[in-house]
């Protein structure tokens, strides 16, 4: 929601708007015709927003548009409108009956450090000296109202409306958690604050609406905003409250805004400051950009949606002086988050199967940008849902970042679907094994189980990059699996040459063989495990990468997501899927565990020490003296290691492999066949070792006299 208007989706014109404003970006518009077209798709999109509705445009289109508004209004005073977006609250929406006891003001935007301190020293210069402290709120994506309260009991309830009136929605409200009908102490008061729904009063709301034959909602604000306006519906919708200021609080002359938030929390009103977010106070801006920053980083974890934070002067005298503009208090500012929910086209839908056999509908977009970050593809869930929510290839869609992370597609927008868009047509038989799904739950499932996946995935476990099983291809696992002698690679342990022996064409010695390897495997390292796991978003690299910075199985699987993303190349989608990833593949990792299979990585350093009670971790030739990875390309053949294993005996021993040169390359590994990389080596002078002495390298490391590896880096 931004804080000066509606908030929702983007068209594909506008994919070239970024998550945030970008001051530079925030040009006057060329001419009076784009200026007032820009007010009017304000206008439509704040009559949508405030009336619950549909939403029309998205937070960073609605604030780019904003921004481009007001710079025209500097540039060409000539052409200003009296009504404005950047002059009233909620332009273009039409006021209630109920008039408020003092406008319900909005809040003026500011998107990264540097324009929060531009803010604090405007306040600074009209106080004549520093605030006396501020707080920092949470930003919910409510909507916002004004519940006056006589002698303790709650007698009305306002939306915001215009700012100066509101619609009367007390009936409606009398069921909101964090609003109570009675006061702990009889006293008449006001207080305001936002009505919204948390995640869970959202996936309950849903299934309300939909069971009633209603279409269900696109996001949670709208659906706050809806369910406090409907009138007369068969079903009551869970909503909460969390109060963000309090006027006429008797005895509450002088209090600091913490101070009364205190004070009507006590009286039994949920506010901000009691809500997981909490509202710290902050003395110099620096805590206030690390107060923020956190408020941001946990925002994924508060059960409910927030869309930036916001930064109030705490001392009654320093609001007095500040005062506000006819739109929005001096003394307060919102610092947005970038987006989460933004609009895309939906290029295709897909149908994938997990390892257990779970059968879920895939929605595949055209790139869009949501919360900082690219997203091509989201959940939809399961296939009841999406038939529910009737989306359709072809038709625009929104797409959120459900918990900051997994993007989810919530909704499209009817009035843009293509004529010839047809419904989706979910699967008669299982996608992968054509064998009969299991409709019975939500989530629908192969009755397959992991026997349905287990071919495809045993062959990549057993592939040479991999565990690098010899002998176990694709006839072998064919047969095992439709024996049912293994359904996972856990199972490929517990086989038996005489089991093996009465499959067709294996005899006795093959079989015996065969199972050598089997268990010979075990002694892979980490890195070849996660491989062969065929974990979501990682491959051959990226697996080597995360065994190298945790080292143990157990280490990796205790990560969190923000613990993950210190990993190179892994961002907040990446690291959440790994995550969840490796939760689903628990139970086999925990039996490959059981069988003995290797959960440690070798050469990490100071792994091996820990593990042999040494004092000193093991030196690493590809350390820099600085004990960072130097970055290594290697280019042409290595003698005895195929292209991967030359990647990975890079990083054995202490570096980074890399697939292509530049001047932040630290040593190039040059072999027979080496093309145009060894030349760009050269061109820039990077440092060239034959593949040869690499080799020589590896296998001193290894156990013998190592090599000058400085004769090449000088």
């Amino acid at each position: 929601m931004s804080s000066t208007g509606p908030s929702a989706g983007l068209t594909t014109a506008d994919h070239e708007v970024a998550p945030v404003v970008d001051a530079a970006w925030a040009a006057a518009f060329g001419t009076r015709e784009e200026y007032r077209a820009a007010i009017e798709r304000m206008r439509a999109a704040a009559t949508a927003y405030y009336a619950g509705g549909d939403l029309v445009i998205d937070d960073a289109t609605y604030d780019a548009l904003l921004a481009r508004t007001a710079a025209t209004e500097q540039a060409r005073p000539d052409w200003a409108e009296s009504d404005s977006p950047t002059v009233t609250v909620g332009a273009g929406v039409a006021a209630g009956d109920v008039e408020h006891s003092t406008p319900m003001l909005s809040l003026d935007n500011v998107f990264d450090a540097d324009e929060l301190r531009a803010w604090a020293a405007r306040l600074e210069r009209i106080l004549g000296r520093p605030a006396l402290g501020y707080t920092v709120e949470p930003k919910i994506d409510g909507m916002a109202i004004a519940a006056r309260y006589v002698d303790g009991r709650l007698r009305q309830v306002a939306t915001r409306g215009d700012g100066r009136a509101g619609e009367d929605v007390t009936t409606q409200a009398r069921l909101v958690a964090g609003l109570p009908a009675e006061l702990r102490r009889p006293v008449t008061v006001e207080v305001r604050g936002e009505v919204f729904m948390t995640d869970a009063d959202f996936a309950r709301a849903n299934e309300l609406r939909t069971a009633h034959g209603g279409q269900a909602f696109a996001n949670p604000r709208s659906a706050a905003a809806g369910t406090l306006r409907a009138q007369d519906r068969a079903y009551d919708a869970p909503l909460s409250f969390l109060a963000y200021a309090v006027h006429d609080l008797p005895g509450g002359e002088g209090l600091t805004h913490s101070a009364a938030m205190a004070a009507i929390a006590d009286l039994g009103v949920a506010t901000t400051a009691g809500s997981p977010a909490g509202m710290p106070r902050c003395a110099t801006i620096d805590e206030l950009s690390e107060a923020i920053a956190a408020m941001g980083a946990a925002r994924g974890t508060l059960g409910f949606d927030i869309d930036g934070a916001v930064v109030k002067a705490d001392d009654p005298g320093d609001r007095d002086l500040a005062g506000s503009s006819s739109r929005a208090p001096r003394w307060a500012i919102a610092h947005k988050f970038p987006a989460d929910t933004r609009t895309s086209k939906l290029a295709a839908i897909e149908v994938q199967v997990g390892r257990t056999g779970v059968i879920t509908p895939v929605a595949v977009l055209e790139p869009v940008q949501v919360g900082g970050v690219v997203v091509t593809s989201a959940t939809l869930h399961n296939f009841g849902d999406l038939v529910r929510r009737d989306v359709r290839v072809g038709d625009t869609v929104f797409v959120r970042r459900a918990g900051e992370v997994i993007p989810e597609i919530t909704g499209a927008k009817l009035d843009e679907r293509p004529a010839d868009a047809q419904p989706f047509t979910p699967p008669e038989v299982c996608p992968r094994c054509g064998g009969e799904i299991d409709r019975t739950q939500k989530r629908w499932r192969c009755t397959q189980g992991r026997a349905c996946g287990a071919g495809e995935s045993l062959s990549y476990f057993a592939a040479r990059d991999s565990m690098d099983i010899e002998g176990l291809g694709d006839k072998v696992i064919a047969g095992v699996v439709a024996a049912g002698l293994v359904t996972d690679p856990a199972d490929l342990y517990d086989l038996t040459p005489e089991a093996l022996s009465e499959l067709d064409r294996l005899g006795r010695t093959s079989a015996t063989k065969l199972v050598a390897a089997i268990q010979a495997s075990k002694a892979q390292p980490l890195s070849r495990v996660l491989t062969g796991l065929g974990v979501r978003m990682t491959g051959r690299s990226m697996s080597r990468r995360l065994a190298r910075h945790f080292g143990t199985m157990e280490a990796l699987r205790a990560a969190t997501v923000e613990q993950l993303q210190e990993v190179e190349a892994v961002g907040p989608e990446r690291a959440a899927t790994i995550a969840a990833e490796l939760v689903e593949l628990g139970p086999v990792i925990d039996k490959l565990t059981a069988r003995g299979v290797t959960m440690t990585e070798p050469g990490v350093p100071g792994r091996e020490a820990a593990q042999a009670d040494a004092a000193l971790p093991v030196p690493l030739p590809l350390r820099k003296p600085d004990g960072k990875p130097m970055t290594v390309v290697v280019t042409g053949s290595v003698p005895g290691l195929s292209r991967n294993e030359g990647n990975e005996a890079v990083e054995h021993l202490g570096g980074k492999s890399s697939g292509s040169v530049s001047a932040r390359t630290d040593l190039v590994v040059v072999g027979a066949g080496a093309g145009s990389k060894a030349a760009k080596a050269e061109e820039l002078g990077v440092p060239i070792m034959p593949a040869e002495r690499f080799a020589e390298l590896l296998a001193a490391h290894n156990g013998g006299e190592e090599p000058v590896l400085q004769t090449y880096l000088d």
